[in-house]
C-alpha cells in the first residue's frame, strides 16, 4: 500500500546562511527605525540653536524613515525573524520623539503662541499625545487612525510657514487635543488600501512642497504655498468620508 509522503515530509529548514542573512537584515531594519532617535536629537539641537528651518529638515528626514521602515519590516518578516524585539514599540518611541516632543519644544520656543502660554501648551501636547500612543484602538481594522493621530510636526510646520495668529494657533491646538479623544478616522498614507495610489501621490507632492516651504522661508512661491494648503482638503475629505460615510454604510 502506497502512502502519501507529502503529508509526512518535514518542512525543509532554511540553510544557516539564509537564517543569518534574515537576522542581519532584520537588525538592519530595526537600526534604520532607531536612527529616527538620532534624527530627533539633531532636530532638537537645531531648535535650541535657534534654527527652526534645519530642525524641520531633520523632521522631514524622520518622516521619510517612518514611511519606509514599516513596509521594509513587513516585506522581510522582521517580527518573525526577531520575535523578542518589538518593532512596533521601537517605532512608537521614535514617533513620539519626532511627532510630539520636538514639535512641543518648538511650540514652547518659537513665538507661535500667545506670550506666556508656550510651556503650558507644550506640556498639554506632550501629555495628551501619550494617550494617542497608549490607545489600544489607535488604528482601525482597515488601518485608519482613530482620533487625532498626534501629527504635531505637521501642525507646527503650517503655523511656522504661514505665520498664523498666535491665538488662532492655540485654538487649533485645543481643537486637536479634543479630537484626540474622538473616533474620527484619519488616513494612514502607507497602510490604508482605499485610494492608496492617489493618497501616496498626493503625499509625495505634499512632502515635496513642504521641503520647498522650508527652503524658501519666509517667502515661498505663492502658487506652491496655496497648493500646499489646498492639499489639506484632500486628507480632511478622507477623514470625513471614512468617518461619516464608509463608517455608516459599512464599506
Amino acid at each position: 500500500m502506497m502512502h502519501d509522503s507529502s503529508n509526512n515530509m518535514a518542512t525543509p529548514k532554511p540553510e544557516p546562511s539564509a537564517r543569518s542573512l534574515d537576522r542581519s537584515r532584520a537588525w538592519a531594519i530595526h537600526a534604520f527605525t532607531a536612527s529616527g532617535a538620532i534624527i530627533a536629537m539633531l532636530a532638537l539641537t537645531a531648535v535650541t540653536n535657534g534654527d527652526p528651518a534645519t530642525a524641520f529638515l531633520w523632521l522631514g528626514l524622520a518622516f521619510v524613515v517612518d514611511g519606509l521602515d514599516g513596509p521594509l519590516a513587513r516585506r522581510y518578516r522582521v517580527e518573525q525573524v526577531l520575535p523578542r524585539i518589538s518593532g512596533e514599540t521601537l517605532d512608537l518611541v521614535v514617533d513620539y520623539l519626532t511627532y510630539v516632543v520636538i514639535p512641543a519644544v518648538m511650540l514652547a520656543s518659537l513665538d507661535l503662541l500667545p506670550e506666556g502660554s508656550g510651556t503650558l501648551t507644550a506640556g498639554v501636547v506632550l501629555a495628551v499625545s501619550l494617550y494617542t500612543f497608549a490607545n489600544r484602538d489607535m488604528k482601525t481594522d482597515d488601518n485608519y487612525f482613530e482620533g487625532f493621530p498626534a501629527v504635531w510636526n505637521v501642525l507646527v510646520l503650517y503655523m511656522w510657514v504661514l505665520d498664523t495668529n498666535p491665538w488662532a494657533n492655540i485654538a487649533v491646538i485645543a481643537l486637536c487635543v479634543a479630537l484626540t479623544f474622538t473616533r474620527l478616522k484619519f488616513t494612514h498614507p502607507m497602510r490604508v488600501v482605499k485610494l492608496r495610489t492617489l493618497t501616496l501621490v498626493l503625499t509625495a507632492i505634499w512632502a515635496t512642497l513642504s521641503l520647498l516651504m522650508v527652503l524658501t522661508h519666509p517667502a515661498p512661491p505663492h502658487w506652491a504655498m496655496w497648493l500646499w494648503v489646498a492639499l489639506i482638503g484632500y486628507f480632511l475629505w478622507l477623514t470625513a468620508h471614512r468617518t461619516f460615510v464608509s463608517g455608516v454604510s459599512g464599506e
